[in-house]
């Protein structure tokens, strides 16, 4: 029955990223998210590598040295920095970060920290999200701009909790047109 289990992780992460979302006004994004998890390509292969604990992503890179699920769920889902990833423009650049667009950036926020409540359980602090953050940023190809709106973001959480965090974005940050 561990599709079943997998069904239950998926459904609760879009739960809290849907109660998130609409907190912050983002009720389209809140209904949407993470939609590809529910399709064949996704969802049979994190029943197989599921374990409760962790992303099923980490299991099939351990025992395949890539991610099906993950490469297919990054490629359409625009709330994921690697989403953002393309040549730059710049003669010589490689891979860079493209900057993203606040609403999206904002719902990566929502993303880390209903993943964070999904896998920690009751064990769960508003300190989880940014403590994943910083331990996996230096690897990641992310817009300078984004980067420091989302470090922004989860340190917020982290030193006020969710309540005066989800107040701030909704009034000082979701109010901009960029960032």
């Amino acid at each position: 029955m561990q599709w079943l289990e997998h069904l239950k992780t998926i459904n609760r992460h879009k739960k809290y990223v849907m109660e998130l979302c609409f907190k912050l006004g983002l009720y389209k994004q809140g209904l949407l998210h993470d939609m590809s998890k529910y399709s064949p390509t996704e969802f049979l292969v994190g029943a197989r590598y599921y374990q409760g604990t962790r992303s099923p992503n980490a299991a099939e890179r351990e025992e395949r040295g890539y991610t099906s699920a993950w490469l297919h769920h990054k490629g359409r889902n625009k709330h994921h920095l690697e989403y953002w990833i393309d040549y730059g423009l710049d003669e010589g650049s490689t891979m860079v970060g493209m900057k993203m667009p606040l609403k999206y950036v904002v719902e990566m926020f929502c993303d880390r920290v209903a993943a964070s409540k999904n896998y920690r359980g009751k064990d769960y602090k508003d300190s989880d999200a940014y403590d994943y953050y910083m331990k996996s940023k230096s690897h990641y190809i992310i817009h300078p701009e984004t980067a420091a709106l989302l470090e922004k973001m989860l340190k917020y959480l982290k030193d006020n909790g969710e309540t005066k965090t989800l107040k701030y974005i909704k009034k000082r940050i979701l109010t901009k047109k960029t960032y």
